[in-house]
Parts: structure tokens; C-alpha cells; sequence
């Protein structure tokens, strides 16, 4: 960043209603390197010069007629697409200075014009202004990154659900407390749960369901010790007398503090074809 360069292409716009003192300026700034003068002398263009060029530095005098700079700077500060105000005010009112600052002037040059004195004030408030710019795109970058990687990870979590899906029968996942968060299939039923049938009513886990108990609770220590497991395999005995087979896998989830935030697992129905 070669910042130096970067303020002598500064645009800059001069407000005064004289023209000697526009001139001056505009000489001045001529002289230094400065290849973005403009200027005006009507105060009341101030506002929808702005909006069309954004100014990095306004040199605003504040006796004028039709409008002093004053109700320029609040002209401005209701059209301003950001929150800053690049404006160096001109006076020859020692009083009217700390009044321009609570305007909203970032720093005043008193008339008559002391020339190091202008250069250097306009020097130092385009360095600062042209700070304030690189630093609200830097942000606006990094907001735009992270929208994009928000995006891209959330596309990749999709996918990685749609896989899932087309890879096993069901899905599902459990909190740190160990209450089910998403449920894809006989989940509650095989850990034992108390589970709500199709017809509303509530069916109790044990032998009534057909689910083999002792590998319920073998997989319930398993995830109780937040062990990874795969291929554990589930029976299920129908009134029928048909033999139901399951194969599970899961796998405990930390965060990036290596705190336990819960389980996922999938599972897929490899039972004998009839």
C-alpha cells in the first residue's frame, strides 16, 4: 500500500464563496502534488456533489451566503452513506471553531492562510480518511468472506446429508445430554426409548417390541463412555417370527474446545431378504 501516492490521488473539493481564496487553494494543492481538485463556489451544490463523487476531503468555508458552512454540514450528515465526515472547515472566527467540531469538522484552518500550516493539516486528515476507507473494506471483505464460507459450508453439509442418506437407512443425532436433536428412523426404539407409534399411542421398549435388550444396553454404555462404535449390529424379533438385523455407527461430536457436544450415527437395515 503505498499510502503516499494514494493521498496525492485524493479527491478533494474546495467550498468558498470567494474567488481568490478558491484559487489560492486550488494552487496550493496544485503545487503539492494533488491530481483531484475541485471546486465550487455555491454552497447549496455542496450536497449532491458529494453524493456524486464521495470527496475524501471537503475544504468548507463557514461565511457564506445562501448557506454557511454550517447548514452545509448538516446538509451533508443526512446524506453521508457512511458515518464519517471528511470535512476541513475554513475561518477567520476563532469562536466558530469548537462550534465546527461539534458540527461535525474533523480539524479548521484559520484565515488568513498560513500555507505550511494548510498543507499540513490537509495532508494529515487525507492520511487518516484514507485509513478510515482501507479499514470499512477490510470489513466489508471479511464480512463478505465469511457470508461465503457460511454458505459453502452449509452447501457441504447438505451434501454430506444427502450422502448420508442415500448411504443408510436413518440418521441420527443426540446433545451433550443425550436428548435425541434429529431422528431418521427406529433410533428410540433400539436404545430402549419410550416411543410414540404411528396409530398415537405410546409403546413401552422391552421384550413386547421384539428389540434384543442386552445389546440396548450394551450400545447405551458405549455412548455413555462417548466411545465411537461401527457396525453394531441390532435384532429384532417380529410377531411374526421374522428376524429384523440392524447395523449402527456413531461417533461422539466435540466442539473446538474439545468439550462433548453430543453423538451422530447412522444406521442400515441388512436384514435376510424373504
Amino acid at each position: 500500500m503505498n499510502l503516499t501516492l494514494d493521498i496525492l490521488h485524493a479527491s478533494i473539493l474546495i467550498v468558498d464563496d470567494q474567488a481568490a481564496n478558491v484559487q489560492l487553494l486550488t494552487q496550493l494543492l496544485g503545487d503539492a502534488g494533488y491530481t483531484q481538485v475541485s471546486s465550487t463556489m455555491l454552497p447549496e451544490e455542496v450536497g449532491a456533489l458529494h453524493r456524486q463523487n464521495a470527496y475524501d476531503l471537503i475544504l468548507l468555508d463557514l461565511q457564506m451566503p445562501v448557506m454557511d458552512g454550517f447548514q452545509v454540514m448538516e446538509a451533508l450528515k443526512a446524506n453521508l452513506v457512511d458515518a464519517y465526515l471528511p470535512v476541513i472547515v475554513l475561518t477567520a472566527q476563532p469562536g466558530h471553531k469548537l462550534r465546527a467540531l461539534q458540527t461535525g469538522a474533523k480539524d479548521f484552518i484559520s484565515k488568513p492562510f498560513d500555507l505550511v500550516e494548510v498543507k499540513t493539516r490537509i495532508h494529515n486528515m487525507l492520511e487518516v480518511r484514507l485509513l478510515y476507507k482501507k479499514l470499512a473494506n477490510y470489513n466489508r471483505e471479511l464480512e463478505e468472506t465469511v457470508a461465503e464460507r457460511t454458505a459453502e459450508l452449509r452447501e457441504s453439509e447438505a451434501r454430506y446429508r444427502s450422502l448420508t442418506e442415500l448411504a443408510s437407512d436413518w440418521y441420527w443425532e443426540q446433545d451433550a445430554q443425550g436428548q435425541f436433536t434429529k431422528v431418521s428412523g427406529p433410533v428410540l426404539e433400539m436404545l430402549g426409548m419410550q416411543v410414540e407409534s404411528l396409530d398415537g399411542q405410546h409403546q413401552r421398549p422391552g421384550s413386547s417390541t421384539g428389540w434384543n435388550e442386552a445389546e440396548q444396553e450394551t450400545l447405551r454404555a458405549t455412548i455413555a463412555d462417548r466411545q465411537p462404535f461401527l457396525d453394531f449390529t441390532f435384532h429384532r424379533l417380529l410377531e411374526d417370527g421374522t428376524q429384523q438385523v440392524f447395523k449402527v455407527s456413531g461417533e461422539p461430536m466435540f466442539n473446538r474446545s474439545s468439550c462433548f457436544i453430543g453423538y451422530r450415527g447412522i444406521g442400515v437395515d441388512v436384514s435376510p431378504k424373504r
